[in-house]
């Protein structure tokens, strides 16, 4: 094959007019890592204030020196590097320049490499890692190269659970007072509240359809819209909603986005992004190939789905959203930058790099 895999697909993009191939549909051709021409698609998506354009091929590297399984979140660093958990242990954190060329790599030891969050304290950035693999499950704060500071009790250990409970965290959030909050998302669906010295404190939420129980908790975030933190925001994927606690885990309000099965929310300014990693066709079950991305407003109005179908409201009430253009197969995270352009991670979607959106 002659042509690299960027040159394929602009020419594919160009031939199509308005019509649009996918990230990650097209896998098998090499790509010159050392030339970082942005190759923008024609088409627009999105809506109303918040419409992109995509970059082909932003995050490509060498499978062979840097793999990906699934990309599974991404964070930006106060010297706007990206860096993204992966759960490839060849290297399981990949740091980019925001042009897509490759700055770093660290990591063997998280085969179930999948929450990532930052956090700032004291003039200083943390990560937390979670791994949400059976036989190393754990959570892990560590510095932004990869020391080790602090592993969190296993609460099968620290008495929050029974022994045989399964436990599988995927995603943490950090209270403005230190608090760690770890969504056990794979694992008995609880949040789990732990000291700042990663010692166990209480859990809340737990497996049901009650407004204060949980169905696949995936994601955590703390709620920092407003003068001051006003809660949690939980990922309740598998009833297609966000559901907003106290920082003491009292229920206070559901979000529901039907037809998303979205993952963590992540709060920039006043809105909420978040991937979706599966949506419904109308009327029909949940399907394959069929993730978008969803940005909800101060008011949490969805007010953009990008590649998916526009939101409406009928009465106040949402209607049901799906994909509408196959450019995403399963959106599992979304990360904004100080320009408002997106960065896309993508789970169980070929081995494929993370995607840039450009804000327009």
């Amino acid at each position: 094959m002659s042509k690299t895999r960027r040159q394929f697909l602009q020419q594919i993009l160009t031939a199509a007019g308005t019509a649009f191939i996918g990230p990650g549909l097209a896998t098998s051709f090499d790509i010159n890592i050392n030339t970082r021409t942005p190759a923008l698609s024609e088409k627009i998506i999105g809506h109303g204030d918040f419409r992109y354009r995509v970059e082909i091929g932003w995050g490509d590297l060498d499978p062979a020196r840097h793999p990906v399984k699934n990309c599974h979140e991404m964070v930006m660093d106060s010297t706007g590097r990206l860096i993204m958990v992966t759960d490839e242990t060849q290297n399981n954190i990949l740091i980019y320049n925001k042009d897509g060329s490759y700055i770093d790599s660290w990591g063997t030891d998280y085969p179930g490499g999948h929450g990532l969050t930052l956090w700032e304290a004291g003039g200083e950035e943390f990560l937390f890692i979670t791994d949400t693999n059976p036989e190393t499950a754990r959570v892990e704060k560590t510095t932004l190269d990869g020391q080790v500071l602090l592993t969190l009790e296993d609460p099968r250990k620290a008495g929050g659970y029974e022994e045989e409970d399964d436990y599988r965290p995927t995603e943490t959030a950090i209270g403005p007072d230190g608090t760690i909050y770890v969504a056990d998302g794979y694992g008995s669906y609880y949040i789990l509240r732990y000291s700042p010295d990663g010692k166990y404190i209480d859990k809340f939420g737990g497996e049901g359809n009650a407004d204060e129980k949980l169905n696949e908790p995936h994601g955590v975030a703390v709620d920092t819209r407003g003068e001051e933190p006003s809660g949690l925001l939980v990922t309740s994927r598998q009833h297609n909603s966000f559901k907003r606690f106290t920082l003491d885990g009292q229920y206070l309000e559901t979000i529901f986005l039907p037809g998303a099965y979205m993952c963590r929310p992540v709060i920039d300014g006043e809105n909420i992004y978040a991937g979706v990693c599966w949506s419904r066709l109308r009327y029909l079950n949940l399907t394959s190939d069929s993730g978008f991305i969803t940005i909800l407003n101060g008011e949490n109005k969805v007010v953009s789905n990008p590649a998916g179908t526009a939101p409406e409201y009928i009465d106040g009430e949402l209607q049901l959203m799906v994909q509408e253009e196959p450019i995403f197969k399963h959106c599992h995270d979304v990360c904004v930058d100080g320009d408002k352009n997106l960065y896309v991670c993508q789970w169980n979607a070929g081995n494929t790099y993370p995607v840039k959106l450009h804000r327009i």
